[in-house]
């Protein structure tokens, strides 16, 4: 007998607030529960081959003759499946030993909604570069030449080591670290990067490797699927040529922000283990050693070695030989052109160049360091590869003339260049709910994020937001406030102050990683922050997201609502605020969502967006699209309306007053410190 029930049965509760309670059996990222990390399990139809087999198991089952059961035959059925369970784990070389068929890989390929297209072609090349006409018609030859691929997909993570040749170590980290399911992008991705030959086995041209560029959602496992390949390279090529222990750099990895590069490091250090790799992230003073940098222009080096002398005398410059060198591209750009104005630095003995967050590196913020980046590594047979959850056609079509533009600088073949797509592009992860609540002013705002931490069983939005969860706001003014407004929410009994940080880019390095630990060790719960976070890391357990200003971009929605959900899990929630001012803006956002959850199955009074909200609200232009991403809502830079508080305005008058009263007696006693101390002994007129 059940004594809450008992207890309750008198009580009259709506369903909904019901469901909305805190319930222990309520799915959360949270919750440590070991989830599916593929997304998408679709079924494809138009396969007679199949159908057949999945028709003949049950009729099996069902047939007659199982009466002969009740003979005295026990024993051989009970031995059955003891046989059965030994090959259970044997199929796995069988399976990486037989090839599958291309209708096969098809048919799998579409089930988990991947798309692979070979983007350019060596002859194709070659044909645009002899016809010289416009660029309407370059554009229409280059979608003539788009051609679909159907490679052998990855079924589990011991296939790398039996069928494409992945170092024995790397394999066993893998298993070490718990990795035994591919998802989607790494399902579609590893089979090409670490052996394109055995995974296209009709294409051509494929000795040298190829050109990559992945979209997939957020949370699926990119850092993976680009860090394997690039160690693997590395292993494979020090066994063919007996290098031994000898360090070279020969792989770059490029991540916009400096939390995301300490992560790529850290995973990159767990995949190394046991192979003598060095996986380095780079710091401002960082120097590469002299062997793995050349001058663009010899006549200049007696003049630089002078220079960098002196320069040593002053700050001395940490030498280090990593083989695979994580960056943002800012601090490898200093390091570059470091020298005197007419030289620059290259780096010839890098084999793999791979941007991570490519559409954000090659933005106007980013793109001339990224540029520079890219052009210092000269090898020949360098692979480049891109990594994000969004892209746009314009960033596809400037990589595309890049790679084309620097085989012909360097007069060699341009390598395929192959994109990935998984699901629908610029989509968020349809494993998350998501709410658009619509606040009034910034006062509604504050009330519905404390409403947030502290919810009630009788609220009938939805299943409470629990944390830990990040909350996103525009800029680092708007982030202190929050936070100040916010770090005495919690009572003193859950941790009080200490459970609540902000995190910006305004923050030391120290002061930014200390937060960091402490939040993903759990012991700071809500997280205020700005964009620096909305992409690449990973947060396994966040149970939640806090648009608090609408972000400036679908995409910028689609990687801060990306930071929950991750590798599959579900329970997420992503909640975004909208005042009257953001009115005109927030139909981008209402759209990602509307595709996202028409992808995940949800319609009707599942859907966070109703399709009368989506017809009422106004479209947004393409110049207030530029400039909402460039400088984000103007009503929020300025102005009283704009203020994250909850104190009015005499209060907010008066306690200005108070610290510009406290201000002044500090300068007039410095002031009169200065006055005192001119009133010694007269030293003279100085000839």
């Amino acid at each position: 007998m059940d004594i809450l029930k008992l207890l309750s049965r008198g009580t009259k509760k709506t369903q909904k607030g019901s469901q909305n309670a805190f319930n222990p059996q309520q799915k959360l990222p949270s919750a440590g529960t070991s989830t599916n990390p593929q997304l998408y399990h679709d079924q494809v139809r138009g396969h007679k081959r199949k159908r057949t087999k999945n028709e003949s198991e049950p009729e099996a089952k069902v047939d007659l003759p199982e009466v002969d059961f009740f003979a005295p035959k026990p024993e051989p059925v009970a031995e059955a499946p003891v046989e059965v369970d030994e090959p259970v784990q044997a199929p796995k070389p069988t399976r990486s030993s037989r090839l599958l068929s291309e209708d096969e890989c098809r048919q799998l390929l579409r089930s988990h909604r991947l798309k692979i297209t070979l983007l350019s072609k060596t002859e194709d090349q070659s044909k645009v570069k002899k016809s010289k006409k416009k660029k309407k018609a370059a554009v229409e030859v280059k979608k003539d030449s788009k051609k679909q691929l159907f490679p052998q997909p990855l079924d589990s993570f011991g296939e790398l080591r039996n069928a494409y040749g992945l170092s024995d170590k790397v394999a066993d980290n893998l298993v070490f670290q718990g990795y035994r399911v591919p998802t989607e992008v790494q399902m579609g991705s590893l089979p090409l990067l670490v052996h394109p030959q055995a995974a296209l086995k009709d294409e051509d041209g494929l000795d040298g490797g190829v050109d990559f560029l992945a979209i997939a959602p957020t949370g699926s496992g990119k850092t993976i699927s680009f860090l394997i390949p690039a160690i693997n390279n590395i292993l494979r090529r020090r066994s063919e040529e007996n290098t031994g222990n000898i360090h070279e750099l020969e792989a770059v990895i490029v991540a916009p922000t400096r939390e995301l590069v300490h992560q790529i490091v850290s995973e990159g250090q767990k995949l190394c283990k046991g192979t003598g790799l060095k996986v380095v992230s780079m710091k401002k003073h960082t120097h590469l050693s002299a062997d793995q940098v050349d001058m663009a222009e010899d006549s200049s080096e007696d003049e630089e070695d002078k220079e960098s002398e002196s320069e040593d005398d002053d700050k001395p410059k940490q030498i280090t030989t990593p083989d695979i060198l994580v960056t943002t591209p800012f601090l490898l750009f200093k390091f570059l052109t470091s020298g005197p104005p007419s030289t620059q630095k290259v780096l010839p003995t890098v084999r793999d160049l791979i941007l991570d967050e490519a559409d954000v590196l090659l933005d106007p913020l980013f793109r001339d360091a990224t540029m520079v980046d890219w052009t210092a590594c000269t090898n020949t047979n360098l692979r480049v590869s891109f990594w994000s959850a969004t892209m746009g056609s314009n960033i596809e079509s400037m990589v595309t003339e890049k790679l084309t533009s620097r085989a012909q600088s360097l007069d060699i073949t341009p390598k395929p260049f192959v994109r990935l797509v998984v699901g629908l592009k610029d989509t968020a992860v349809p494993n998350i709910a998501h709410r658009l609540i619509y606040t009034a002013s910034e006062q509604g705002k504050l009330l519905a994020l404390r409403q947030l931490l502290h919810p009630t069983a009788s609220d009938d939005s939805g299943p409470p937001l629990r944390p830990p969860f990040l909350v996103f706001t525009q800029t680092i003014d708007r982030a202190t406030a929050l936070h100040e407004e916010l770090q005495y929410d919690i009572p003193l009994e859950a941790g009080g102050a200490a459970r609540i940080a902000a995190l910006h880019s305004g923050l030391t390095d120290s002061a930014r990683s200390s937060i960091m630990r402490k939040f993903r060790a759990g012991d700071i719960w809500i997280l205020i922050t700005t964009d620096v976070l909305a992409r690449g890391v990973d947060f396994a357990g966040v149970n939640g997201v806090v648009n608090y200003d609408v972000p400036g971009s679908s995409a910028g929605y689609v990687h801060r609502a990306g930071r929950t959900g991750r590798a599959g899990r579900e329970g997420g929630i992503a909640v975004t605020f909208y005042t009257k001012e953001d009115i005109p803006f927030v139909k981008m956002v209402a759209n990602v969502i509307a595709v996202s959850e028409k992808q995940a199955g949800k319609t009707g009074d599942e859907a966070g967006v109703q399709k009368w909200l989506l017809d009422a609200l106004p479209n947004v232009g393409k110049a207030d699209r530029k400039k909402l991403k460039e400088r984000g809502n103007e009503a929020r830079r300025s102005g009283v309306k704009s203020k994250i508080s909850s104190k009015s305005g005499y209060e907010r008058r008066r306690e200005n007053n108070r610290l510009g009263a406290i201000e002044g007696s500090k300068k007039r006693k410095l002031q009169a410190n200065d006055d005192s101390g001119d009133d010694g002994e007269w030293g003279g007129i100085d000839d």
